[in-house]
């Protein structure tokens, strides 16, 4: 089946080519390094990984957001890099590099493939003050005496990806507006407060001060991926705010609307809330390793639920999520490699995860494969098939780090062909012979289970 995928500007699931052969740019919207990221869901690599299952040679961008982000979208409150700073008594400069590092180690022990391009808001200024420069040439900025403003007004459509009612938001409007001439209207610059000192300020055209969180996604995706690119992900809260106005900003700028796709991931729940790193209810991996869980269960979790409905995390589900990978790495550790991959399940498992990434009925077709009466070399041959997409890293798992001898690789595929020809008295026999040479084996619905004695 060929990629189809969810596209939030049109509102519809529909097939996906590239816009130049064999290459997909992706840009993803990373972390405002201010605080621990908190654990969300995976699908962006999920994304990347399906793509290059497609053939597609991708080039992935990650943005560092270490300046511009203030605690209100409204463009109100203060930076949040600068409140981290007073948080912690550090300065913002080390407190985005110590943050930065903890976000990057988190995303290795996810087994996140590393972008082609890690990209920081603070080593493009140049870039987001020419991006500003060009938007004020072509009309759509005004000043006020806090800032460069977008005008939203010279856009007949502002707002479509999240479908806005502009008349009804005018409407119902319950903030200061300030000097802002409409609600939707956002900054691109702000200038540093009079009598003081930023610790993350820059001269401008318009005044010393600092840009905003919009305008660096514009910028540094324009420069590293053109300014009409192929994907474009997030989570679902940036499509009213964040995106709206990356897309507003690039139309005024270029003409497009910056990505061909643009893909939301939904939030992880936690309570029945919303897990954010502003209200603090938040886990983050090394909690999860604290409570002794693996970081690749939650990844795992993460493939239960589809990308665009939300995953509600407890306990339990975490429990359960360890439990089911600790089954595939035992059955898949039992088995031999040198076998080849079952065309037939691998023909459905991509069918399901081409059709926008369904990873719950791609892990329906994995256990069926698993539990099915396949030679094992074949059933390990299709798992490591299907790990290029799920990146459980099933391969670098060792229990107890162990390694199985050839000798007794032998014996286990012996006795699954026993067992296969209900040939009870054989098996019991090899199990036998595999205990006097030091190893255990048990039988369950995911196969033989091996371990040392």
């Amino acid at each position: 089946m060929p990629l189809a995928l969810y596209d939030t500007w049109s509102r519809t699931v529909r097939p996906f080519t590239p816009l130049q052969p064999d290459h997909v740019g992706l840009y993803c919207c990373g972390p405002t390094v201010y605080d621990h990221a908190h654990i969300g869901n995976v699908f962006e690599d999920v994304l990347r990984r399906v793509l290059a299952l497609n053939g597609y040679n991708v080039r992935h961008v990650v943005n560092i957001t270490d300046v511009g982000h203030l605690t209100s979208d409204a463009d109100e409150g203060e930076d949040k890099m600068e409140k981290g700073s007073r948080r912690t008594g550090q300065s913002a400069w080390d407190i985005a590099e110590r943050y930065t590092a903890a976000f990057i180690d988190d995303w290795h022990a996810l087994n996140l493939l590393e972008p082609t391009l890690w990209c920081r808001a603070t080593d493009h200024i140049a870039e987001q003050i020419a991006f500003i420069a060009t938007l004020e040439a072509n009309g759509y900025t005004y000043r006020t005496t806090d800032g460069v403003y977008f005008d939203t007004s010279k856009q007949d459509d502002y707002g479509f990806l999240a479908r806005l009612d502009r008349d009804g938001l005018q409407a119902g409007k319950r903030v200061a507006l300030g000097e802002k001439r409409s609600i939707t209207d956002f900054a691109l610059w702000k200038f540093s407060p009079a009598n003081s000192t930023r610790q993350m300020e820059w001269d401008s055209p318009w005044g010393r001060g600092f840009p905003s969180w919009h305008i660096e996604c514009s910028a540094m995706s324009a420069k590293y991926l053109g300014p009409w690119f192929d994907i474009h992900c997030g989570g679902e809260d940036h499509i009213a705010v964040h995106h709206s106005n990356e897309i507003a900003q690039t139309q005024a700028c270029h003409g497009t609307r910056l990505a061909n796709f643009w893909m939301h991931g939904h939030f992880l729940m936690l309570d029945a809330a919303k897990m954010s790193k502003s209200s603090g209810d938040f886990l983050r991996i090394e909690t999860l390793v604290e409570r002794g869980f693996d970081p690749l269960a939650y990844r795992y979790l993460c493939l239960t639920a589809h990308y665009r409905s939300t995953l509600r995390f407890t306990q339990e589900a975490l429990e359960g999520a360890q439990a089911a990978l600790d089954r595939l790495r035992k059955a898949y550790a039992s088995w031999p490699s040198g076998g080849t991959a079952d065309e037939d399940f691998v023909a459905r498992f991509d069918a399901e995860v081409n059709q926008d990434l369904n990873l719950p009925r791609a892990l329906a077709v994995l256990w069926e494969m698993v539990r099915s009466e396949l030679p094992v070399e074949t059933r390990r041959a299709t798992v490591d098939r299907f790990d290029t997409v799920l990146g459980l890293n099933l391969a670098a798992w060792r229990a107890g780090s162990f390694d199985i001898p050839a000798d007794v690789a032998e014996l286990v595929i012996q006795r699954e062909n026993a067992r296969a020809e209900r040939n009870w008295a054989e098996a019991d026999r090899l199990r036998d012979a595999l205990q006097a040479m030091g190893w255990q084996i048990q039988d369950s619905a995911d196969g033989q289970q091996l371990s040392p004695c």
